[in-house]
């Protein structure tokens, strides 16, 4: 699969937990494309210096399937 073909549903939501989402919900919603678009980039850098999820940080192929995500476009 090329870095086109990733999808929100299909390949993003998932990459976020629950317990993700209740913790960033009083700033935006992690399985809303259009919240997690919009906020993309900071999203990025907080999974890439790993203070985001608060509890451990994500393996780096996670982060780099986010960021091409996101550098393709973040289509839903």
């Amino acid at each position: 699969m090329s870095d086109s073909d990733l999808s929100f549903e299909r390949d993003i939501k998932s990459l976020f937990r629950e317990s993700d989402r209740t913790a960033m919900s009083k700033s935006f919603d992690l399985w809303s494309v259009s919240d997690v678009t919009a906020h993309g980039e900071a999203i990025a850098a907080r999974l890439r210096d790993g203070s985001m999820p608060c509890d451990a940080p994500w393996p780096a192929e996670r982060v780099a399937i986010f960021a091409s995500w996101l550098e393709a476009g973040a289509k839903a």
